[in-house]
């Protein structure tokens, strides 16, 4: 297989020393040793030496969620993530991706999002159709918000009404590009994506974007790739936080117990982690999971769910585990993915998003 040389010192340095081996989501969730970061590093490096062929391990390299959990606590500097999404990589040049991968690649090629939709639900539509004129500011809802959980995606366009912000929504996002970088890495299909999202996003002077992936694509993946955007790009959080300082949302305390679910590309890619926490305070009281911030564990997403839907269960299950043990009966999401991962499996505990805290 074709590696960088820095990839491969990574693969062949990251064995045996258990480091990271309490805090993979779906290590833990499956109880498999093969779903660790510890395991996909052997994988490749049997790949690598000739021992296996390339899609023999394929199915457990599409078992990492690439939540970094395992670079943030490897004390060594290993980056996991990092050789699994190049494999990935290397897997798409190859024609060796899993059937059920390219069946999310081909939908993102052809309808700009994984799941294949080409619509919106009617009341997205009528709350986007409500703000097509052009102004400065954009908000960007992004694909899991729009055709998987459209009616959060229309309280977030109710928050910002509720302020007064004068805003646009595109009926017809570009998108991300963050699907296909998950999915098949740092691909020429996932770079041009992400190319012509720029230049839609750049008739704009501000970018509020209301997903915590689409933010960490757009603010973070983005100058990796050598894609620039000349917009100012904010995140959901961090904007509607700003809001409340300046006294546009005018917001009232009911004393409701709550904790929050941190959004790892929020925590630990983007180091953001205080705005979602004004804006909970603001309207709540607030205590921590025990595991929170930059150490947060991630809660599951829509897009594994296509194709390991009973892995991405038990993930949810264990984070409402955690939410259980300190005591809580009510966890604020930030992220429209996680949400409706922990909504599925919550139980007798409450999920809400912020935008519910703000407007119901």
């Amino acid at each position: 297989m074709i590696m960088s040389e820095k990839c491969k010192q990574h693969v062949d340095s990251c064995r045996f020393c258990w480091m990271c081996h309490h805090i993979c989501p779906i290590g833990n969730a499956t109880g498999h040793e093969r779903s660790t970061a510890r395991a996909r590093a052997l994988g490749i490096s049997l790949v690598n030496r000739g021992a296996i062929e390339l899609e023999e391990i394929m199915d457990n390299i599409y078992e990492c969620c690439t939540c970094g959990a395992c670079v943030h606590d490897c004390t060594t500097g290993w980056d996991p993530v990092m050789f699994t999404k190049e494999t990935r990589l290397q897997a798409a040049l190859e024609g060796k991706l899993p059937g059920y991968i390219s069946a999310l690649v081909d939908n993102c090629l052809k309808t700009g999002n994984a799941y294949g939709k080409t619509e919106i639900c009617a009341d997205l539509s009528a709350a986007a159709s409500a703000h097509q004129s052009k102004t400065d500011t954009l908000l960007f809802l992004g694909a899991d918000a729009r055709f998987m959980a459209c009616d959060q995606a229309v309280k977030a366009v109710k928050v910002l009404e509720k302020a007064g912000v004068e805003f646009s929504v595109l009926e017809n996002e570009a998108p991300s590009g963050w699907q296909l970088d998950f999915l098949i890495g740092a691909a020429n299909e996932t770079k041009e994506q992400m190319s012509a999202c720029a230049k839609a996003l750049d008739c704009y002077k501000t970018v509020v974007v209301y997903d915590p992936n689409d933010a960490k694509a757009i603010k973070q993946l983005y100058k990796e790739y050598g894609v620039e955007v000349k917009a100012n790009v904010i995140t959901f959080t961090a904007f509607v936080a700003s809001l409340i300082k300046e006294g546009k949302l005018k917001a009232e305390n009911t004393g409701k117990k709550v904790v929050f679910q941190d959004p790892y590309q929020l925590s630990r890619d983007l180091e953001e982690t205080e705005p979602a926490r004004e804006i909970i305070r603001a309207y709540a009281d607030l205590s921590e999971m025990l595991l929170n911030r930059e150490e947060t564990v991630w809660a599951g997403n829509i897009l594994m769910a296509q194709y390991m839907p009973d892995v991405i269960k038990l993930v949810a299950e264990r984070r409402i585990f955690n939410a259980k043990s300190v005591g809580a009966s009510t966890v604020v999401t930030a992220c429209v993915s996680e949400y409706v991962s922990l909504k599925a499996v919550a139980g007798d505990v409450e999920i809400i998003s912020i935008e519910d805290l703000i407007v119901g």
